[in-house]
């Protein structure tokens, strides 16, 4: 058979020769911006030159702090196709964060995006491997980067110094994307993407029974695209000819519905409280989206109380998913096709290209695979072997990564995630499962979401605590909550403690972020 490596640019080449006028629409604030596959093709190739004449070599890494814009895109794409890694950042992680990730994978230049310059001033202070510095989405460059820099105005920059290469003259086991995790237990870890895994992961995700994209569809991509390669949609949306809808920096609902309406969407990809302020906003208004079709969640559990109203109010087919940076994410997904019900809702089931296992807390393999908890563990090509710099696998001897989550697989295949192992709460000797408390108060009709963490205690060790963000417009009580819990846990897993915010931290990945509520429970102690 023919020699054809797995390279990424692959799937802009297809749209661009077979869908050249479907179009990518980027939203500046209320303006938005339109090109094709076509003319976006032509414009990455032409940077791919710019910035291999600035000295990159194959294997750089090229940074990005930027929204979901064609600029991004199009830096994306022209990074990956001259063999360089795009190192997407995200801009909700501390400054601390960030530079140390920055010096980590030595980001050789940064492509910034509308607003951000503020923020890469100081990365740049502290990371003396980043040499250059490309402004994204019309902005001009802040005289007040550091002098050292070269800097330069991506339009401008494609303008006078754009020359076309060749893409995807490498081997498809070059590395194409550097990601880093949220850090909402831990400090943030990479996880380096090869061309070759990204291929064979969007080809996964795109199975009938996954994500299921077709030329078709309008896909509004309301997930980060720092996020674990956002979701992998800037690939399979492309590799399908799609029109491909990008929010730019504002998912607020009003900004949501005017892009689905215009755009006629009809999938839709984000987290849980994204598509929670876009039910409201079109209750409020009695309005309703009748082009869209489906919404796939992931990041943040997704309470069965909201994925019903999201359903009944919004008319769509609700995707459920289970994934992690680690995964490329995709690990998990509902069908496009199955029945939606009213009861529970699992996470669905892995396709082709990924086999999942559970072991017990010493890693054996359990005897029973179905209708058990146990610690889930991974294995496939779009798996990671190990983390960026660590030179130890992160791998048991069978090839599997434990993703540190509890989870059970039903008779059907279907994996439901029943908590984090390092979530786990050790009162008096004994576990408590805060994701067994959090999914019975999360079905409470005023509640919004809810967590629980664990807070140190003399007598026990530990204690949970309860943080709950009510529904807009909704007041639940202390009393009410412990009612709904009592005869469904032990009594002595009821907390101790109810704390009542505003909003739910949440991390970019859309995972509440419980470092921070730990924080905030003890700051208000």
């Amino acid at each position: 058979m023919q020699p054809y490596a797995l390279t990424v640019d692959k799937f802009l080449d297809h749209a661009a020769k077979w869908h050249g006028a479907a179009e990518v629409v980027s939203a500046a604030g209320s303006t938005l911006r339109r090109t094709s596959y076509a003319q976006l093709r032509q414009r990455a190739a032409l940077l791919s030159g710019a910035l291999l004449d600035q000295g990159l070599r194959l294997g750089d890494r090229v940074g990005t702090l930027a929204w979901n814009t064609e600029d991004h895109l199009t830096v994306s794409y022209a990074t990956m196709g001259a063999g360089l890694v795009c190192h997407t950042l995200n801009p909700r992680l501390s400054i601390t964060h960030l530079a140390a990730i920055v010096n980590e994978a030595q980001d050789r230049w940064i492509a910034v995006g509308a607003g951000l310059q503020p923020m890469l001033r100081e990365i740049c202070d502290r990371c003396p491997c980043v040499q250059g510095v490309l402004v994204l989405d019309g902005e001009a460059p802040d005289p007040a980067l550091p002098a050292r820099l070269q800097h330069a105005q991506l339009n401008r920059f494609i303008e006078q110094s754009g020359r076309a290469v060749p893409w995807g003259r490498f081997d498809e086991n070059s590395a194409a994307g550097l990601c880093y995790t949220s850090g909402t237990v831990g400090d943030p870890r990479g996880v380096l993407y090869s061309h070759r895994s990204n291929y064979l992961h969007t080809l996964r995700s795109l199975q009938a029974d996954a994500v299921a994209l077709t030329a078709n569809d309008s896909v509004l991509i309301a997930v980060p695209l720092f996020h674990a390669n956002g979701w992998g949609m800037p690939f399979a949306v492309p590799a399908v000819g799609a029109r491909m809808v990008l929010p730019g920096r504002s998912v607020e609902p009003a900004h949501l519905r005017m892009l689905i309406e215009r755009e006629s969407v009809t999938v839709a990809a984000g987290v849980p409280t994204v598509w929670l302020g876009l039910i409201d906003l079109l209750e409020s208004q009695g309005a309703q989206l009748p082009s869209l079709e489906r919404i796939i969640v992931g990041g943040l559990h997704c309470p069965d109380a909201l994925l019903h109203r999201m359903e009944d109010r919004l008319g769509v087919r609700v995707q459920t998913s289970w994934g992690m940076t680690e995964l490329s994410p995709l690990g998990t997904i509902t069908p496009p096709q199955a029945a939606s019900g009213s009861g529970p809702r699992a996470s669905g089931r892995p396709p082709l290209g990924l086999d999942l296992k559970l072991v017990d807390a010493e890693g054996n393999t359990l005897p029973a695979q179905r209708g058990v908890v146990g610690r889930l563990r991974v294995k496939g090509p779009s798996v990671a072997e190990r983390y960026y710099g660590d030179p130890t696998s992160a791998l048991d001897e069978e090839g599997y990564l434990d993703t540190g989550d509890l989870a059970l697989i039903d008779a059907a295949g279907n994996l439901t995630v029943c908590g984090r192992v390092k979530d786990l709460i050790k009162s008096g000797g004994e576990w408590i499962n805060p994701k067994e408390i959090e999914d019975i108060v999360g079905a409470m009709p005023a509640v919004a979401f809810a967590a629980v963490i664990g807070r140190n205690d003399e007598k026990w060790g530990e204690r949970p605590v309860l943080v709950v963000e009510p529904q807009r417009g909704q007041s639940p009580s202390q009393s009410g909550i412990l009612a709904a819990l009592r005869g469904k846990v032990p009594d002595w897993w009821l907390p101790e403690r109810i704390v009542f915010i505003e909003h739910m931290p949440l991390a970019a990945t859309g995972k509440i972020d419980k470092r921070v509520l730990r924080e905030h429970v003890e700051s208000s102690r």
